[in-house]
């Protein structure tokens, strides 16, 4: 099952090595926006932004990423609701290290 636009990850313990797979079926799926929350989220942020950047040759990978210390994953995902017009769907929320 494909991720929704706009995903929430939650990280209660940090970067865990299962993201590197986990930000390519994001670009994959389409997905427009993460959240990061939790512990480390903004180091666990700038590593998906390399992760999507990587060596600056394709143009059409994108995701904007925004990082929340201190902030609860229900606020995130208010954050979140209104983001990219005409895209109404609630933000999923993935915790990582992810059981998919």
């Amino acid at each position: 099952m494909p991720f929704a636009a706009k995903v929430v990850l939650y990280c209660p313990t940090g970067y865990h090595f299962t993201l590197d797979q986990l930000v390519e079926q994001f670009i994959s799926d389409g997905v427009k926006f993460v959240g990061v929350v939790g512990h480390d989220c903004q180091r666990v942020e700038d590593i998906i932004d390399e992760l999507v950047v990587g060596n600056g040759d394709d143009p059409s990978r994108f995701l904007l990423t925004s990082s929340h210390p201190g902030e609860t994953v229900r606020d995130v995902v208010e954050f979140a609701r209104p983001l990219f017009d005409g895209v109404d769907a609630e933000a999923q929320v993935i915790e990582l290290p992810a059981t998919a």
